[in-house]
Order: C-alpha cells, then sequence, then structure tokens
C-alpha cells in the first residue's frame, strides 16, 4: 500500500483537482523494514520529472468518470464541457455540425480550453499524443468519440500553456485521459430515456482487467447509439417567430390568419417578385394556395387583381404575400420538411481499447495500448434552391401560364440535403520503460490511423446551370448530357407548384439531385524518448531533471469526390484534393531546483524551468521557455505562479486547403449594402460611403434578386508562420489542517500573436472599402464584384484563404472550493468549480478594433458547477447543478435592442438569461451489482429564447453548446462486477 504521505496526497488529488496535480504512475510503497519507509516518485502532469511532491505551479483539474455517471453522462465530449474550461465558450459538439461546416466534419466533438480554439488544445492519452479523426480537410483535433468513456479513469487538465513540454498545440493547455487498470471485471448497460420522444441514448460495454505477476492487461469494449433528435420532437424549435415587441412590451410580430398565433417566419419558399410595370402588385412574393385557405376565405389572387394591359398574371392558385406586416402573415412557411431536420444526428459507435504492461526483468517494463473506434452519423435537412444563375426572368419566356411586367426568381424547397459519416480510427503504442540507477527512462512509439468516409447529398450545379439556361432561352432539353455528373437533360418546371413545394417528379430529382462520396486520411507517428532523474543535491533537497527528444509526422489526404472536387455541388461548400505532410522534430529538458525548505518564511520552495527546440519541416524552428514557481509559506498555504511561451506550426489544413467554396449572403459581405441609408442614418462612415460611390455602386442598392456571394478559401503553404503565444498564471492553494475542506484561485492570461486566420468574406470587403487607398489596397483585388447588369451590382467571388494576420487572448479567474467529510450519520461531499472569464479578444489586423468577445450568447462572464453528495453505508445521493452567465449580443447593434420592422420601431431578443440546470442521482452497490439512477435536467429548462434574426438559432432556441437541447430526461447505469 502507499505509505501516509502518498496516500494523502493522492486522496487530496482526486478530492480537491484544482489543488493538487493529477498524473500519478502506479506508485506502490515496499520496504523491508517499516522505519525505513520511502516513497516512490511520482510523475505530475505539466511536468516530465518525477518527485515526491504532489504540489504544481500550475493549476490542474481532474475530471472522474463518477462525475458523469452521476449526471448520467456517457460521452467524453459531453463530460468535458461541463467543466468550466470548455462551459466558457461554445464547443463543436455533433448537433452543431449538423447544419454547419465544422472541422473534423458532420458528428465529430472536439474541445476548445478558453475557447481558444480545438486545434490549440493538446490531448494525450496516458500521457502521449492522441492523433486527429474526423473528415474533409479540416481535421486536425482529436474526436471525443473515438475513446468510449467506460475505459476511463478520469482525465486530466492542465489549465496552462505547455509547448516547452509537450511541443505544438499545447497553447491552451492539455487534456491527459488516464485509463484504467487493475483486474476487475465488469458489464454495464447505460440508457438516457427523455421525457419526450427523441434524443434516446443506450450503450453496453465490457470491461475485463487482469492481473499477472509480471503484468496486467485490460480489454474494453463499447457499443453506444445516440438516436435523432429532429426538430419537430421539441415544440421549442418548431415555430421561427420574429420575436418582436413594440414600445409597450407587446408582441410586434405579425398574426397567421390560419392558426391566429404569431406567423412562423421558416425558410421561404415560391415566387421572389420585382415589379417592371404591372399595376396589380407593388412588391413582395407568390405563395400558392396549397391547403385553400387562401381561396375559402376571399383573398385576392394576382389574377383577380388584373386589369389592365402588362399586369402579372398567372395560373390559378398564386396570391401576393409579404409586401407589408399583415401580408406577411400570409405566407405559410411552416413546411413539413422543418420537422425532420436533425438537431441531434443519429450516431453509432463501436470501440474497442486494449492496453497491458509486462515485466521483463526488474527494470525494464514493456507497454502496448491499441485502440480501435468506428462511428457512423447521419443527418437529414432541408435547402432552398433557385435560379441563382440566371437570376430572375421576364415571365414571357416561361411557358407555364405566367405573363406581365415583372421579374420572376421561383424558390423551391428540398428535403435531398444532409449526409453520412463514417470515421474508423485506430492508434496503437509500443512502450519500454525502466530504470539506471536513480534515473529512469521512457521511449515510446505512438501510431494513429484516421479514415473517414463522408456521403453528401447534393444539387448537381450543372444539371441546374443546363436547366436554367433552357428556361431562360424558352427552349426545351433535346438529349444533351451534363459535363460532370452525366445526367441526361430534364425540362424542369420551375414554377409549377409541387416543384416549389418540394414534390418534383422522379425524372427532376434524379436530373438535379445525387450523392457522392469523400475520402480522409490522417495519419500521424510520433517517436519519443525522456529520461528523468536527480543531477545532485542542494540543502534544500535534490535538484531534479528530465531530458527527452521527439519525432512526429503528419499527413493529411482529403479527397471529395468529383463533383466537390470540381465545384459541381450547387449551392454548397466544395474543396479540390487537400494533402500534405509535415516532420517535427525536437529536443527539450526541464529542470526543478528545491530552493528553500524549512525556513520560517518558507516550509518549502521550488522553481521549475524547462525549455524545448522544435524544428518543424514547413516552417522551421523555434523555441519555448517556461519558467514556474512554488512556495508553500507554511502548511496548507501554497502560492504558485508560472510564465511560458508555446508555439503552434499551421495545421496541415491550413498550409494545404485547395480551393474550398463556401456561399455568403450579401448583406453579410458587402459594405455597400443600401450604403445611402447607412451613410444617412450614421451607421455608414464618409470613407465607406466615398468608396461605394466611387465603385459605381447606386447608393439604393439593395440586392434584391442577387444571389450569394461565393467564398473561395485556400491553404497558406509558403507564406504561413507559427503562431506564438505567452502564458501568465499565478495563484494560491489552502487546505485545512484536517483536510476537510480546501480553496484555491487562479489568475491565467493567455496572448497569442501572428495567430493563422482565414481572411475572407466580410473580413476581406469591409477592409477593402475602409482603406483610405481604395481601390489601388492589394486587399482590394481578392474579391470581384459585377458591373451592374440588370440591377445587378452584387460581390461575386471572394478569394480568401489562411494568412497570420490576428492576435488573440484570453484572461480570468479559476475558483475551486471543496469539503469533505465524515459523520456518524454518512459522509458528506461538496465542491464548487467557477470561472471568471474577465476578457477574451481578438484582432484581426494590427489597425483594427479588437472585439471583445466575453459577455456575449456563447461566451458567458460567469460559469460553474456546483455538486453535492451524501453517501452512507453502500448508497449515495448526488445533485449537480451546472450554471451559465447572462448574454447579449447586443454590440453587434450599436449596445441597442432598437430596431424598424415594416416601419415601426420594435425591439428584439438577442439576450439570454442566467440558466441553471439541475440534475439528481442516486446510487446502490448491492452485491456484485452497481446502479445508478438519475433525473437530468430536473426542471426541464428550455434554451433561451431569441430573435433569431439577430442571434443564431432553431426555432427561437439559442444554438449553442452551454444550453440542452433534450429536456428532462431519465438516465440509469447497471454494471454487474464479476
Amino acid at each position: 500500500m502507499l505509505n501516509n504521505k502518498v496516500s494523502k496526497a493522492v486522496r487530496l488529488a482526486i478530492a480537491f483537482g484544482a489543488v493538487s496535480t493529477a498524473a500519478f504512475s502506479a506508485s506502490t510503497f515496499a520496504a523491508e523494514e517499516e522505519s525505513a519507509q520511502e516513497v516512490e516518485k511520482i510523475q505530475v502532469l505539466g511536468s516530465r520529472i518525477r518527485t515526491d511532491s504532489f504540489a504544481s505551479d500550475t493549476p490542474i483539474t481532474i475530471i472522474s468518470v463518477e462525475d458523469a455517471a452521476n449526471q448520467g453522462i456517457t460521452s467524453l465530449g459531453e463530460l468535458l464541457r461541463t467543466s468550466t474550461i470548455a462551459a466558457g465558450s461554445s464547443q463543436v459538439t455533433s448537433a452543431l455540425s449538423v447544419g454547419y461546416v465544422t472541422s473534423g466534419g458532420s458528428g465529430a466533438e472536439t474541445i476548445s480550453m478558453r475557447g481558444l480554439g480545438a486545434n490549440r488544445t493538446l490531448v494525450l492519452l496516458n500521457g502521449r499524443r492522441a492523433g486527429p479523426a474526423g473528415t474533409r480537410g479540416q481535421v486536425s483535433s482529436f474526436d471525443m468519440n473515438a475513446l468510449p468513456i467506460s475505459a476511463i479513469e478520469r482525465i486530466e487538465v492542465l489549465k496552462d500553456g505547455a509547448s516547452s513540454l509537450y511541443g505544438s498545440d499545447a497553447v491552451a493547455g492539455v487534456i491527459n485521459i488516464i485509463t484504467k487498470k487493475g483486474d476487475d471485471k465488469s458489464i454495464s448497460v447505460d440508457l438516457s430515456q427523455p421525457f419526450e420522444s427523441g434524443g434516446e441514448q443506450q450503450r453496453v460495454n465490457f470491461s475485463i482487467g487482469e492481473e499477472f505477476e509480471k503484468g496486467s492487461i485490460r480489454v474494453v469494449g463499447d457499443y453506444k447509439v445516440q438516436h435523432e433528435l429532429q426538430r419537430g420532437d421539441r415544440e421549442f424549435f418548431d415555430c421561427t417567430a420574429r420575436r418582436y415587441y413594440d414600445e409597450d412590451g407587446e408582441r410586434a410580430d405579425p398574426i397567421d390568419p390560419r392558426t391566429g398565433d404569431y406567423h412562423c417566419n421558416d425558410t421561404g419558399f415560391g415566387l421572389w417578385l420585382s415589379n417592371a410595370g404591372a399595376s396589380n402588385f407593388d412588391s413582395g412574393y407568390g405563395s400558392y394556395d396549397y391547403d385553400g385557405f387562401f381561396g375559402s376565405n376571399g383573398y385576392t389572387s394576382f389574377n383577380d387583381a388584373a386589369s389592365g394591359p402588362g399586369d402579372f398574371t398567372t395560373p390559378d392558385g398564386w396570391y401576393n404575400v409579404g409586401f407589408d406586416k399583415e401580408s406577411d402573415g400570409w405566407w405559410d412557411k411552416q413546411h413539413p420538411f422543418t420537422d425532420k431536420e436533425s438537431m441531434i444526428p443519429k450516431t453509432a459507435t463501436y470501440s474497442l481499447f486494449v492496453q497491458g504492461d509486462y515485466s521483463f526483468t526488474d527494470d525494464v517494463s514493456g507497454y502496448a495500448e491499441l485502440l480501435y473506434s468506428s462511428r457512423k452519423t447521419e443527418t437529414q435537412g432541408y435547402r432552398q434552391f433557385w435560379t441563382a444563375d440566371i437570376g430572375n426572368f421576364r415571365p414571357a419566356s416561361d411557358h407555364d401560364g405566367f405573363d406581365g411586367d415583372a421579374w420572376v426568381m421561383p424558390v423551391a424547397l428540398t428535403d435531398h440535403s444532409g449526409n453520412e459519416t463514417t470515421v474508423d480510427y485506430r492508434r496503437f503504442v509500443l512502450g519500454l520503460e525502466g530504470s539506471l540507477g536513480f534515473w529512469n527512462w521512457d521511449i515510446s512509439y505512438q501510431n494513429s490511423h484516421n479514415e473517414g468516409e463522408y456521403k453528401n447529398k447534393l444539387i448537381y450545379r450543372d444539371s441546374m446551370v443546363m436547366a436554367q439556361n433552357h428556361l431562360l432561352n424558352g427552349t426545351s432539353c433535346s438529349g444533351e448530357v451534363t459535363e460532370i455528373s452525366g445526367k441526361t437533360c430534364v425540362d424542369v418546371p420551375w414554377t409549377d407548384p409541387q416543384q416549389i413545394n418540394g414534390n418534383p417528379s422522379d425524372e427532376v430529382r434524379n436530373f438535379l439531385f445525387g450523392e457522392e462520396t469523400g475520402v480522409t486520411i490522417y495519419k500521424q507517428h510520433t517517436l519519443e524518448a525522456y529520461i528523468t532523474g536527480d543531477l545532485f543535491e542542494l540543502p534544500a533537497g535534490a535538484v531534479g531533471s528530465a531530458f527527452g527528444m521527439s519525432y512526429q509526422k503528419d499527413e493529411l489526404d482529403d479527397t471529395p469526390g468529383i463533383n466537390g472536387a470540381s465545384g459541381n455541388m450547387w449551392g454548397s461548400s466544395s474543396a479540390s484534393r487537400t494533402a500534405g505532410s509535415q516532420n517535427t522534430r525536437a529536443v527539450f529538458g526541464e529542470i526543478r531546483l528545491p530552493l528553500f525548505e524549512d525556513e520560517s518564511w518558507a516550509k518549502r520552495m521550488e522553481l521549475t524551468t524547462s525549455g524545448r527546440w522544435t524544428d518543424v519541416s514547413t516552417y522551421g524552428s523555434d523555441t519555448t521557455f517556461k519558467v514556474g514557481m512554488t512556495w508553500e509559506i507554511v502548511d496548507g498555504f501554497t502560492l504558485r505562479g508560472s510564465r511560458g511561451s508555446s508555439f503552434r506550426s499551421p495545421a496541415l489544413f491550413e498550409l494545404y486547403l485547395a480551393g474550398q467554396t463556401g456561399f455568403l449572403g450579401q448583406n453579410s459581405v458587402d459594405p455597400c449594402f443600401d450604403y445611402g441609408s447607412g451613410y444617412a442614418d450614421g451607421t455608414v462612415s464618409q470613407r465607406i460611403y466615398d468608396n461605394c460611390l466611387a465603385s459605381g455602386v447606386p447608393t439604393d442598392y439593395d440586392g434584391l434578386g442577387t444571389s450569394s456571394a461565393t467564398s473561395v478559401t485556400s491553404g497558406g503553404a509558403g507564406r504561413l508562420t507559427a503562431e506564438t503565444s505567452i502564458s501568465e498564471g499565478f495563484g494560491f492553494v489552502w487546505t485545512s489542517p484536517e483536510n476537510t475542506y480546501a480553496f484555491s484561485a487562479d489568475y491565467y492570461k493567455v496572448d497569442i500573436s501572428n495567430q493563422v486566420a482565414n481572411l475572407g468574406g466580410s473580413d476581406i470587403t469591409s477592409t477593402c472599402y475602409n482603406s483610405e487607398n481604395f481601390p489601388s489596397d492589394p486587399i482590394c483585388a481578392q474579391f470581384t464584384r459585377n458591373d451592374g447588369t440588370n440591377g445587378d451590382y452584387s460581390i461575386d467571388t471572394i478569394y480568401g484563404g489562411y494568412t497570420n494576420v490576428a492576435n488573440q487572448g484570453t484572461r480570468g479567474v479559476d475558483l475551486n472550493f471543496t469539503y469533505r467529510d465524515d459523520f456518524d450519520f454518512g459522509s458528506v461531499y461538496f465542491n464548487i468549480e467557477h470561472t471568471v472569464q474577465l476578457e477574451r479578444t481578438y484582432q484581426l489586423f494590427a489597425d483594427s478594433e479588437p472585439s471583445q468577445y466575453i459577455g456575449e450568447i456563447g461566451d458567458p462572464k460567469h460559469v460553474g458547477n456546483i455538486s453535492a453528495t451524501f453517501k452512507k453505508d453502500d448508497w449515495s445521493l448526488t445533485w449537480t447543478t451546472r450554471y451559465v452567465d447572462e448574454t447579449n449580443d447586443y454590440e453587434y447593434y450599436d449596445d441597442s435592442n432598437e430596431s424598424t420592422y415594416r416601419g415601426e420601431d420594435i425591439t428584439f431578443v438577442a439576450e439570454t438569461p442566467k440558466v441553471f440546470y439541475h440534475s439528481l442521482s442516486g446510487n446502490l452497490k448491492l452485491d456484485q451489482f452497481d446502479v445508478t439512477m438519475g433525473i437530468a435536467n430536473v426542471f426541464d429548462e428550455e434554451p433561451p429564447q431569441v430573435s433569431p434574426s439577430y442571434v443564431r438559432a432553431v426555432g427561437n432556441s439559442a444554438l449553442y453548446s452551454q444550453y440542452d437541447n433534450l429536456g428532462r430526461r431519465f438516465f440509469a447505469n447497471v454494471t454487474y462486477n464479476f
């Protein structure tokens, strides 16, 4: 067994996570005489020096898998998101990857510490790198889905930059996942059942450990199913109401006469109209009377209103909507497709983890790990498609019964949207460790291989263009075959009500729609060796040291299908093949100096320094350092502080991304969008006004009838350099003499310079039009604008890419309080983890105004967790509370929630209140069974409701990772130990 000193420190490390260190080896105490006991030295996360001290100069948090069980959490990503190191910023989750292009592809879950980015957070598995996993070209981080939570004992989080010890990517900190050891054997079943249907989870796993005289082995198998949560499964996702209010605080939304309730302003479909002289309508849209509501309630159709030559006429059933507030409510946008949209995708994951060790001699032992994971994620969505390539057209060129002096652009919906993603991830580690006298050494090889397939539903661009050209020219198909997709032309009835409503004929569906598969391969090899031991003795103790070297090779090869690579995916992002590799060599060293011990003013004081030289084949060489000090003034009270540098070499996708295209709304990227009105009301500067005017854009240009801008993003190979950063922290730890309670407070600050950023979209256009050198400023050459033909002055294409331009910084305070004591009536455990985010800034250019994110939606100032456990004999009860501070996005709207709608003054909602999520669970140990049951989100807290025109939302629910989309749910775990 461990002696008293080590036993006490280990207990504190688990109970007081922020107080003590985390990563300790399997220390055993052995002594031939009780009076001559010695402590086996351990290794602490954040240091490679083995020592008998559990104090650390940097804050470390320990997350136990028991925390997951008590909250009904069954995945590594979800568990990490409950910690304040991740809860302070919105994370990439499988749910968020449904409607957005995210790094790692659909279904991937990554962790961004301090909001600095997942590619600036290093993930270790048992102290060694875990290679990236996912799909598409932007793979750079470990996918938390790959490792089953059933294999994990605890997670250690180093909340400080650590490049001098662990190399590139450890800018924000390090997450070290420690797997289980021992000879226990168990079979477990987990389930999570929401009180409403949708989003159910089931998991079954086995874990078998066996210890032998000279070694041990553990095998873990896990199968988990996350069932789909569709949008129609939760009422709070249902209706995308505007949520506008008048000056009296009453709702100002238009009323839908079909329901008598506020209008649901979801994705529109119908006819986009522009008047060219017709007298029977002024503006707005054409909506078909699918349910007979207009006809049976006496509404006036276009034909009813037509009275003169040139008036706009249609086939029966078309009505003018969306031309004023009342008619906004007439437009029925509650399409059945919305209910089928995936909010949480269906995901099935198989995992197998094997680890073992064997002692060859008393001084040499070997170890090995094998992880295999296969994940399949399926998403379903819906989307618009329209005659964007030819724009609007005169109905005289259409042969479907339309006529008159108007411009028409039909916009249809389709449920042909979504993808199927399969990720196979393999990782193995082989290593040897041993001792040479008083020195300990370790050498290991890590190999990870990710192969992902992503099957996307697409609309063929060549089919769309061919069909639109026939429409424009008034011709019919005559056997033509599209150039890339090889489809035989079919006449598309663009204005047919069923076509617009998402019910095209099979012939049209097969001509326009298809699927294709891309493949992503990411390989990482790491060879690392280090030795640690004492150099010599000082009066205060031995000088500890560690020295080592590492070699790492990364290879990325993302090969989209032929349509994605050739830009033949209409209205979707596409990219050519992204392929590249880089090699990284490093040497590092660390020294710990015991300065003082048992002085009147210092029970113990230590200074630790570390340095690393790194050479990256795609960048060059650099050095990083770190200096830390621990000052234990008296028993139980310790001051600590550190300062160090880190760097991150550009990720492979940032270097080699090949022409990825996307589509951006004109009003979000064009500074000249209605700039005359903006100049009049003071929201557009004189310089932008002058430059827009000089470019020939009319002052009242509103983008009506134009299509989205194409954004082209490429890698920065040949021009990118590494990011650098400085991390500082200081704080104190206080523990009571009887070790009943502990408190820690730590201040942190990270400043990143020369950050790699994707310069695209509004960054390029706004910088150009704000330039005093317009239009000769080089950045103005990175986009093109249409020349005004047919009134189209829209931005056509923006050529962006990755470059070193940005600076980013964050600072805040981590607080932790823990109380634990035993009484006659039972044991009580209480813990508070709280983070105050003081600042997180982002500055794109040296002369740009820094953006401050703290307090915005997704970036709350305060986040925290509170847990309380009562234990007696073989049963326990746990109450957990997670809280997120109030936020708002009003700074994006001149620090106001005031706007106008249809000429009326209104206010909108771009804020979220404080949110508290509670869970209650009970655990009972009965013979060989261990049973946990509980309720998560006890009070059925819904996501904050906002105005979706101003905040990222689905329905009116804010779509950020801090908020619960499932609602109240029952969870249970039953484990049989044998």
